[in-house]
């Protein structure tokens, strides 16, 4: 590790300082992702770019202990989760990327072609899943969250650092996991926007969930990509 890379480790680490810290993942780069195609359910590998920029987060999350870890059951979540260190995740459907029906695989100018005016977040797609549904598996896998902090914290497993989770999953699914953990309306999704590969830190602030970090990716410019 050189000594940029050691340095953007300590700075993420200090950005999560505080005990309880729930890490978010984007999976890394597909071709879909690269050509900006709406990547629901079908399985795709990462790129050689993708594996290499996965490989990078690992310099962020080094010497940090996870007490649990989740993952997206698709392809490209699991190689990232691997890639990056976490180890064997627990694999959790509801961590799937949003179902996009008839506009998988298309980008957002040919599905504007189709149907003008189309906005992901107020009209969710035909054949597909719609906000409300993708929210309602948001809100399972926060509750869940906050049982294993509870669980973890009765059990006296956290380090001096304080209990870490992390979770593996996709853009659009993060983004309305973001809203639900905040606990705004799943809509508000729509404004926060979330790089491929990058890391984000949610956590607590005198008994309030807040965001700590959102959408890191310095480890990716650091590495040139």
């Amino acid at each position: 590790m050189t000594k940029d890379d050691r340095s953007e480790a300590r700075t993420a680490r200090s950005v999560a300082a505080p005990a309880r810290q729930l890490w978010l993942v984007r999976h890394a780069e597909t071709e879909w992702s690269r050509a900006g195609r709406h990547t629901g359910r079908t399985d795709l590998p990462l790129t050689a770019d993708g594996e290499r920029m996965a490989r990078d987060i690992a310099t962020l999350l080094e010497g940090r202990r996870f007490a649990a870890v989740w993952s997206s059951p698709l392809l490209r979540a699991r190689r990232t989760c691997e890639l990056v260190g976490l180890g064997e995740p627990a694999i959790d459907e509801d961590l799937l990327e949003w179902n996009y029906g008839e506009y998988e695989g298309l980008t957002s100018a040919e599905i504007e072609r189709r149907r003008p005016g189309w906005n992901l977040w107020r009209h969710g797609c035909p054949g597909g899943e719609t906000l409300a549904q993708v929210n309602d598996r948001a809100q399972r896998v926060v509750a869940r969250v906050l049982r294993e902090f509870d669980a973890a914290t009765h059990a006296h497993d956290a380090s001096a650092d304080g209990v870490s989770l992390a979770i593996v999953s996709h853009g659009h699914f993060l983004r309305t996991l973001v809203a639900a953990w905040l606990e705004l309306p799943p809509s508000r999704a729509r404004s926060f926007g979330l790089h491929a590969d990058s890391v984000s830190i949610l956590g607590f602030e005198h008994g309030d969930r807040v965001v700590w970090s959102w959408d890191w990716t310095e480890h990716l410019t650091a590495a040139g990509h």
